[in-house]
């Protein structure tokens, strides 16, 4: 016995005809009345009686009635209460990331994450630093992955990985062909400047301790736009290794005479208990 022969035997039973049963069911009528004759034939009888009105129920169809509708209520009842189950198993994580943050790493590790526990349901949250402490000590997110430098007595800090900075150019940029690239000859070439980058005063400050001020012709605090700006041959662009794309039009050239780089960390606040799923996930990005 079918849970479909039994729920279009109580569709024909609340119409009393086969035609608006089907209707009803999202099924043909030669479906609804073959899952019928099936149904029939298992119980050793007619269940229905045509006539022109349509159909009535038969005495074996008046016993079963009420028996198939307690196995349908019971298996829509079980079937909720599945449902709610799972819901009830579902682990929200809201995770805050910095807009300078590259996505490579972190979205790898998400998926990860998620293949041992597909229950995880992850937001990624990308915002300044200052809107991301701010929202992780009012509770909006469980944890924040910035390469902001912050108090230990707010926050715990596990440092995830550190990462160099490069040059991205297109591929059709002067530049392009080189192994490495002098501050002064990024000193001569339009750059694409980023606010918002953690590292922007400290390459500003040894610049100009070697005599030389670097030119913004473009600046935006999207790395996407800076990103594809770059692909345009507008410019040069300094990037987290992590934020460089895999892109066949774009080339990385590493920084001669300079060495920059960022540790960035998951930060939780102090006073905010952490789930077991969020240290979990922690790891996951920790790993190489």
């Amino acid at each position: 016995m079918e849970m479909n022969q039994i729920r279009y035997f109580l569709a024909v039973c609340q119409h009393r005809n086969f035609t608006h049963a089907a209707s009803a069911s999202n099924v043909s009528q030669p479906s609804l009345t073959t899952a019928i004759k099936k149904l029939e034939h298992e119980l050793g009888g007619d269940l229905f009686v045509r006539d022109r009105a349509g159909c009535r129920l038969t005495a074996l169809g008046k016993l079963m009635q009420p028996r198939l509708q307690k196995a349908h209520d019971e298996t829509q009842a079980a079937k909720a209460e599945a449902v709610r189950h799972t819901r009830l198993e579902r682990v929200p994580i809201s995770v805050g990331v910095g807009e300078t943050i590259g996505h490579k790493r972190i979205s790898a590790a998400v998926e990860r994450f998620r293949t041992r526990l597909p229950q995880a349901e992850i937001e990624l949250i990308v915002a300044s630093a200052s809107k991301l402490l701010a929202g992780l000590r009012e509770g909006e997110f469980d944890v924040v992955v910035t390469a902001a430098t912050v108090s230990e007595d707010l926050y715990r800090i596990d440092q995830l990985y550190d990462e160099s900075y490069k040059v991205v150019v297109s591929k059709s940029h002067p530049l392009s062909g080189r192994n490495a690239i002098s501050l002064s000859t990024l000193a001569e070439t339009d750059m694409l400047d980023r606010p918002n980058c953690e590292m922007r005063d400290a390459l500003h400050r040894a610049c100009a301790d070697q005599g030389h001020e670097l030119y913004a012709a473009y600046r935006s605090n999207r790395v996407d736009w800076l990103v594809e700006l770059a692909r345009q041959g507008l410019g040069a662009v300094i990037l987290p290794t992590t934020a460089i794309p895999a892109d066949r039009g774009l080339v990385s050239i590493l920084i001669d005479d300079l060495e920059i780089s960022r540790t960035v960390s998951a930060l939780r606040y102090r006073h905010q208990t952490t789930r077991p799923e969020t240290n979990d996930l922690i790891r996951e990005i920790a790993r190489v």
